[in-house]
Parts: structure tokens; sequence; C-alpha cells
């Protein structure tokens, strides 16, 4: 049991609040509050707001915190001239869709197609339409692509503004309770509740003497039973305890299960960044419906996911946050898919600093950067090791050339290309890949089909160019190609569209989700494609033992559907090729990042891989760089203090 420290008691929130009044000019505050770490700042004193003479920074100075100023919300003009003031501002090229006013906050959201005509050089505009409307802007992209989910997320956000409000308040209080400078710690342990020597159901419990935070609650998309979640019934679990959730990504094997949470009564925060919330309500969503498809009880519903966005704090690369009285958090990019974070945890001020990779890429691949190897501090590093056996090593351009072949051998005798791919990461890696072989002319021009949930995280990375890498930047934004809106991208959106295709006799390439084939479209395709010699099937991601995409890999000549009653033999023809190439980094890749990290840890945990994979990667780790490592079990907790 946690016991209440005496001296945080008697130290209340609330104080801070007083200090930073005391700090400013006296009458200028009407109202101090919290949106989750942040403390905003409200004023009657329109003179002030617009200028408040650098009064608000050195407050940021003092208190080492981010304090927003912002007008009450009785200064502001009517929602109706604003936006009629607003329009007049800002230039019509633009492209200005919608805005959204949130008159608790004092806020108006604006969203455009191209965001840096609203702000203006060096946030100048907004500073004007402060000045004319007495409103804060915050301008957000339009995503070319149009998206349902993102479309939902929005109003799930800004519909219940009053919930949202109450949430980043009770946030705020839990970080600010018992807020004191210079407060050190005593311990700080870790617990493996998953993902230790396996892949899959990734969960971790961060511990302190004042905090408990919980690092990803994933599924095993290839077990079944309690085998598939992570060990939350092990003593260390409370979920009453949770302070905070930290998402490292949106991949089901480290998001799958925190609806779950919610829906046994966590109310605490979500940490993560913005294309990860967007991906993971959508991977969840989809969950929700295999299971159903499959006659099973969903393990969550959809008010649980809808319940995790409305408490999901959003963070962009190298944002430092508290989270808790005494973590902060700063996520870092881990070149994985969109949005994949290396979270970094400042403990106890300065205590101990823990950092874990999450799933990492080590490489600079066709849509993102090499993972961050750049830190302020680090004690500990907790690293994967999904490819980090002796023999994983890839060569990326090989594998890239082997796909190309696959693909021109298969066009020439008019079969189709089925490749099973995760929503994020590798599917978008090969649609910039093809589209721009297509558009060189080395590869033949042939209809690409997205089929399902893939369309809607296409639409997510066009809603987040900045989080991609600099030569795709570059495309988009000043050569005006973005290689996701191609016209050879062609979206499936019915059952009836999927028999089109698969019947049609013309050559064509097929990106379709599950990628690990565990339910789907991709395994539809596969039912009705397998038979058929001319057609081909490309695995590129992981296949967990026991998962249909593995037994395929393995090379099985026929695959059995269905439970129970009639069952379905599916004779497998199709060429079946592996390439070993991921959003993972290889052997070479992790030993390299471990080498290249600033400062050097002291510490090493191997995780997130098979057994032998993370006994091999954490024994020459120590081997080469003489750090000390260790490769836990699930249920293991090691000290890191």
């Amino acid at each position: 049991m946690r016991l209440p420290s005496k001296k945080n008691k008697k130290n209340k929130m609330a104080n801070i609040l007083k200090e930073l009044t005391k700090l400013l000019p006296t009458g200028v505050v009407a109202e101090a509050t919290f949106e989750g770490a942040n403390i905003i700042v409200y004023t009657k004193d329109k003179d002030y707001f617009l200028d408040n003479k650098g009064t608000i920074r050195g407050a940021v100075k003092e208190f080492k915190k981010r304090i927003e100023l912002r007008p009450d919300p009785s200064l502001c003009m009517t929602m109706e001239k604003a936006e009629v003031e607003i329009k007049k501002l800002v230039p019509k090229e633009a492209g200005v869709q919608e805005f959204i006013f949130d008159p608790q906050r004092s806020v108006v959201i604006i969203h455009a197609d191209k965001p840096g005509l609203v702000i203006g050089k060096q946030g100048e505009q907004l500073r004007e339409i402060a000045a004319k409307t007495c409103w804060v802007a915050k301008v957000k992209r339009m995503p070319p692509i149009q998206s349902k989910l993102i479309e939902s997320i929005r109003s799930v956000l800004y519909e219940d503004a009053v919930g949202r409000k109450k949430f980043l308040s009770k946030t705020g209080h839990r970080i600010y309770d018992g807020w004191l400078r210079g407060k050190k710690h005593e311990w700080v342990r870790l617990s493996c509740l998953g993902a230790s020597r396996q892949v899959g159901r990734t969960c971790f419990l961060l511990q302190t003497p004042e905090s408990r935070i919980l690092i990803d609650c994933g599924i095993d998309p290839g077990e079944e039973g309690t085998e598939t979640y992570p060990y939350l019934d092990a003593p260390e679990f409370n979920i009453s305890e949770i302070d905070a959730v930290v998402v490292t990504h949106s991949h089901l094997d480290h998001s799958g299960l925190i609806p779950y949470l919610f829906k046994f009564g966590y109310e605490g925060p979500v940490y993560c960044t913005y294309p990860t919330r967007d991906v993971m309500a959508l991977l969840q969503l989809d969950m929700i419906k295999i299971q159903r498809s499959k006659g099973q009880e969903p393990i969550f519903k959809s008010e649980e996911v809808r319940k995790m966005v409305l408490h999901t704090i959003c963070l962009d690369y190298d944002e430092v946050t508290d989270i808790t009285p005494d973590i902060r958090l700063t996520m870092y990019n881990a070149g994985h898919i969109l949005g994949s974070s290396i979270v970094h945890f400042n403990i106890g001020n300065g205590l101990h600093n823990f950092a874990y990779t999450g799933d990492l890429k080590y490489g600079r691949t066709n849509v993102l950067e090499p993972g961050n190897t750049q830190f302020p501090r680090i004690e500990t590093l907790m690293i994967e090791a999904t490819y980090g056996g002796k023999d994983n090593i890839a060569n990326e351009k090989e594998a890239d050339d082997y796909m190309i072949e696959v693909i021109k051998k298969t066009f020439a005798r008019g079969g189709k290309v089925l490749m099973p791919v995760l929503g994020s990461g590798r599917a978008q890696e090969v649609m910039v890949i093809v589209e721009r072989l297509i558009r060189e002319k080395k590869v033949p021009t042939a209809n690409v089909f997205i089929d399902g949930m893939l369309w809607d995280i296409t639409a997510i990375h066009t809603a987040y160019p900045e989080y991609l890498n600099r030569n795709l930047r570059q495309e988009i934004f000043h050569k005006g190609n973005n290689p996701f809106l191609s016209p050879l991208f062609k979206r499936v959106g019915s059952h009836k569209e999927r028999q089109e295709i698969i019947h049609d006799g013309t050559p064509a390439l097929i990106l379709a989700t599950s990628g690990m084939m565990s339910g789907g479209a991709s395994v539809e395709y596969f039912k009705q494609l397998a038979s058929n010699k001319n057609n081909s099937i490309i695995f590129s991601c992981y296949q967990p033992p026991g998962s249909l995409g593995h037994r395929i890999r393995a090379g099985a000549s026929e695959v059995m559907f269905g439970d129970g009653g009639k069952k379905d033999v599916v004779a497998v023809n199709m060429e079946v090729h592996k390439i070993e190439i991921t959003a993972h980094s290889d052997r070479r890749q992790l030993m390299n990042y471990v080498k290249r990290c600033n400062p050097q840890p002291r510490k090493v945990i191997v995780v997130h891989g098979e057994s032998s994979r993370c006994l091999d990667l954490a024994s020459s780790i120590h081997k080469a760089y003489r750090i000390e490592t260790v490769a836990p079990k699930n249920l293991d907790t090691i000290r890191l203090k």
C-alpha cells in the first residue's frame, strides 16, 4: 500500500498558483488554473493581455513551468464578429476551412490547408488576431485526404469542452499536489508486465514513492486467452493508483488494451503524440470490428475508446512536461512509425533519468528520420530486441530491390501482389516507394489498392507532415508533390469493390490489414487469391509464432478456416515471399544505437524480442561496450535507483 508523504500533504498545489499571482502585477489576474501541466492565467485587463511587458516570461523562468496568458471570456469579441474579422486578416491562400470556438477557454481553433499562412512570420498574424478579437487562435492543419476519424476525434474534444476542461484541471491538481522545489525521492523501480522475452502485450510499470506510471498497455495478436493480455493481475498493479499512461506508439501490441483501463475505472491522462492518438483510436475501433466479425464479444466498446481520446494529452517531440509531482516526460522521435516516440523520464528532479525506445528504427527510411540518440541525461536505457539476434542483419536496399522484382514478375504474368501490412509504418513506406518507381517508369503502371483503415491512416500522415523526414517534407512543402495524394492509389470501400478487384483479371498491388493476418481484409484477399499460382504474397512485417501469417511464411501448402461447423480448406499455390525488413531496427542498428547514445547509459534493459534474441543482444551490448545489461522476464521487477 502506498502511504502519502506528510510533507507532500502540507504543500498543496494551490501554493504554486498563489506564488504565481504574487509575482504578477497586482489586479491583473482574474483566474489562474491548470490545463494538465500547463498553468493558464486569465486576465480582464485588455492592455495587459496584449502586452504583459515580459512578466509572464519572468514567471516561466522563475517556476520552470509552461505558463500561458489568455483574456477573460468577457473580453472576447462575439464569435460571429470574430470569425468575420479573422477572415479579413487571413489571406485566402491559407485555405481556412472552419472555425471552432471554445468560449470557456477564450480559444478559437482555425483549421486551414496552409497553417503557416494563418500564423504569419514569427506568429505576427496570431498576435494581430488576438489584438483585434481578444481570442487566442490555435491553428491546425486540414488533412488533404478527408478522414471521418480525424473529424470524430476533433468533435469528441470540442463538443465536450466542459468535461475536457475539468479533466485537465484535475490532472493539474495531481501534478502540482505536493509541489516542492528541489524535492528528491529515494527509489525508482520498473515492473515488467509484458513484452519481456517476447514480442507482444507490451506493458511496464514505473514506480517511485510518489508516482505510478504505466508505459504502454498492449495485446499479443498472435495469442489467445489470457496470454493475449499483460499481467494486470500482478501485485504491483493497482488501477486506482495509476497516475498516468504513456504510449510510445499506436500499434496494438503497445496500445490495444488502453480503452480496457477506462472500462475498469481509470480516469487519468494518457500521454502520446498527436499522430499516435489518432492512429491508436482507429486501430482500437478496428479491433472491435474484427472481434465482432469473429463472433467474439469485444473486450471494450467504442465508448471506452471515446473516453480514452477525451483523456489524451498530446505532446510534440522535445516538449518537456510534468506528469506527476516527481516525473517529467519528454518524447523524442523513434523512427518506427508516424508519431512513434522514445519516452524519456526525468525522475525526482534529476535523481534518475530513464528512457524507453519503444519500437525503434535507427536508420533513415523513405518516410521518417532515424530514432533520436541525444538526451540531456540518461542513466538507464530500455531497448527493443525484435530483430536483435546475431543473425538479424538486414540489407534494406536489397530488400526493396527484391520487393520490386517480385512486383514486376507478378505483374508480367498477369497476377496480383498481396501485401499484408500493419496499418501504420511499412504500408506508407511501400506507397512512397511504389509511387516513385511508377513515376520514374521503373515499374509498369498498375492500380495500387488501399484497403480498409489504411486509407484513414494515410490521411493521418497527410495531416501531420511535420513528422515526416526532411526529404519528404521538402517534396510536400516546396515542390508540391505529396506521394500519398497520387491518383495511383485507389481506396477500397466495400466488399463488392473487393470482389471486383479479385476477379477483374488485371495486375494490381493490394495493401491490406492486418499485417499479422489475425483478421481483416488481408485474410479475405488471401482466401481468394491463394490458389492462383500467378499471384504473390509478400510478408514484410513480423509474424508471431502461431499466427496465420507465420504458418503461411513457414511453407504451409494449405490453410484451414472456420470454427466449429463447416471448415474451408484453402490451397496455397501463390508464391510466398519473405522480406526481412520492417520498421524495426536490425541487430547492427540496435548495437549502433547504444554506441551512439549520448550520454552513454550506465544500464541497458533489453525487452520486446524472443527470449534468445533478448539474451543475445544483452550479452553483445555488455561485451562490446562494458555496460551493465539485463534481459528480464515477465513479472520481473528491476530497481533502477
